[in-house]
């Protein structure tokens, strides 16, 4: 009796080692990433999150004329101060007047120069892409990668215009070309250099356009993060 109740016990106490045993989950693939996103955060979208203030000033030459604005923007609060030579105006992004909304066409079209790689994030409900593994650029003429976005009919400061965004296997931007409402021509072509980090965002400050007497650069870059 003694016996046979000790191998009973050891069966129970088997048994109940087999029950408690975890099963093991089979690991899910992440998913593989879109080329926007890539691109993105190639350039340090995923810091944005940080960025408390980003100060620019936009500035183009064009023989002997200069033109500039500079923008102090708080993407947390979307506080905006808007400065020229002449000028200033502060603003909040989420409730505009006539006046402010006429001045954040200029504020969209200077933050899209500067942050067109975190745009396609921003943007992503709003435009179709198609990717080229084997390209060139089509002002250096060297071996690239190509993303071209069109945007939708409706909406935006930018419908149905597209863009062509040439980058190499960092995914950093090096030349892009703006296509008015999906021309097969050009609207505008420039290379991207002098890139910068600042907060953890790879910024380009220089845009040269090839034949052209028209000189587009960012001065008086500042991130401040938290």
């Amino acid at each position: 009796m003694k016996t046979y109740y000790l191998v009973g016990l050891c069966s129970i106490l088997l048994f109940a080692s087999c029950k408690t045993e975890p099963k093991k989950e089979t690991e899910q693939p992440e998913p593989e990433k879109s080329v926007p996103e890539l691109i993105a955060e190639a350039h340090g979208f995923q810091n944005w999150k940080s960025v408390k203030e980003i100060s620019f000033t936009f500035n183009v030459d064009r023989d002997t004329m200069h033109f500039e604005r500079s923008w102090d923007w708080k993407p947390k609060t979307n506080d905006v101060i808007f400065t020229t030579t002449s000028d200033t105006l502060v603003y909040n992004r989420n409730a505009m007047d006539s006046v402010a909304l006429k001045t954040n066409a200029g504020f969209i079209n200077d933050r899209y120069w500067l942050l067109a790689p975190f745009n396609l994030m921003w943007d992503a409900n709003n435009y179709a892409f198609e990717h080229t593994a084997d390209s060139q650029g089509p002002i250096s003429g060297e071996p690239m990668q190509k993303l071209t976005i069109v945007y939708g009919n409706d909406g935006g400061y930018t419908p149905g215009d597209a863009y062509d965004f040439y980058f190499a296997d960092d995914h950093l931007i090096r030349e892009w070309v703006y296509r008015k409402s999906n021309q097969e021509e050009p609207s505008l072509m420039a290379t991207w250099e002098d890139y910068v980090n600042m907060g953890g965002l790879q910024l380009a400050q220089k845009y040269n356009r090839p034949n052209s007497d028209v000189s587009l650069y960012f001065t008086g870059l500042s991130v401040k993060t938290d």
